[in-house]
Parts: C-alpha cells; sequence; structure tokens
C-alpha cells in the first residue's frame, strides 16, 4: 500500500473558551478530509483538553498554535503556547493530560524557547475505503427465484460529532 505524503495542518489562535467548539469543527473537517474519520472524536477530545488547560492556567487571551500532522503512520496533534510551566499528569482518572494519555498511544512535552509544546500521537493506517455513508445503495440484481443476488451495500451510520465543552 502507498501511504501518503506527510500531511499538515496548523492554526494559531487565542486560547478562549468559545473557541474550542470552532477549533473542534476545523480539526474535524481535516480528518474527514484524509479519511481519518474514526479519529475525529479523540483528536478533538484532546485538544479540546489541552485547549481548556491553556485557557485555565495562562488566560483566555494567551496565544497557541495547534497542528496536525499525519505521516501516513502516525497521526499527531500538538498544542504549543505561551506558558513557562511544563504541565504534570495529576491522577490516571482526572481530565486534562490523564485524558490525553488515554486516548492516545504515546504522549509528551517539552519546553520552547516561547513556552511549551504538549502532543499526541495516535497510530493510524492509510486507508482505502470507499465513502459510502451518505450514498443511496446500490439495488442487487435478483437471481432467477426474485431474491436479492447480493444483499443491497447499506451505508454506514455517519458518526456523533465531537464532544463540546459546557
Amino acid at each position: 500500500m502507498r501511504l501518503p505524503s506527510d500531511r499538515h495542518y496548523t492554526v494559531e489562535l487565542h486560547a478562549s473558551a468559545e473557541r474550542v467548539p470552532q477549533i473542534q469543527r476545523i480539526l474535524a473537517a481535516h480528518l474527514r478530509y484524509w479519511d481519518l474519520e474514526l479519529h475525529i472524536p479523540p483528536v478533538c477530545r484532546g485538544v479540546a483538553e489541552l485547549l481548556t488547560n491553556v485557557h485555565r492556567h495562562i488566560g483566555p487571551e494567551a496565544r497557541c498554535v495547534v497542528e496536525l500532522r499525519w505521516s501516513g503512520r502516525n497521526l499527531t496533534t500538538s498544542v504549543a503556547d505561551e506558558g513557562p510551566r511544563l504541565p504534570k499528569l495529576l491522577s490516571a482518572a482526572g481530565g486534562g493530560l490523564s485524558r490525553v494519555a488515554a486516548l492516545s498511544d504515546s504522549w509528551g512535552t517539552c519546553g520552547t524557547p516561547d513556552g511549551k509544546v504538549i502532543w499526541f500521537t495516535r497510530r493510524v493506517e492509510a486507508t482505502r475505503k470507499t465513502r459510502l455513508a451518505g450514498r443511496v445503495p446500490l439495488r442487487s440484481v435478483p437471481d432467477e427465484k426474485g431474491r436479492p443476488a447480493v444483499p443491497p451495500v447499506v451505508p454506514a451510520e455517519p458518526l456523533a460529532e465531537p464532544a463540546r465543552l459546557a
């Protein structure tokens, strides 16, 4: 299978609570375009957790950058912000980084000259699927007894929208 070339998307924003649903919709659109629909809920939830932490610990006017990068094998999502303090994983049952850790195959933080970056990665293989969702199924040709020779294709149910912050 030929893997896609590296795909990348970056958006810069202020970490206000009102922006989180908008960023989730933008990221979901990119993941749909890349045929990575199954990863929309965990990626959007992870980004919501990270942006909420920026809002809570640095402030709503804090500038941050959200980045998606898909290599064909790994989907890496990161949030860079201006805060100098690296976050800590407090408990395995709470929100924030513990939820990000639960949604990902790996995650980490690193300091930068301008603040820090928090990232998480999910293993993702390229798909060869055909988009069937939303299309009308084709009628099958009946056999000699009038029964369908092949059962009709039924489109998959669309994925639920990503969770929104209250």
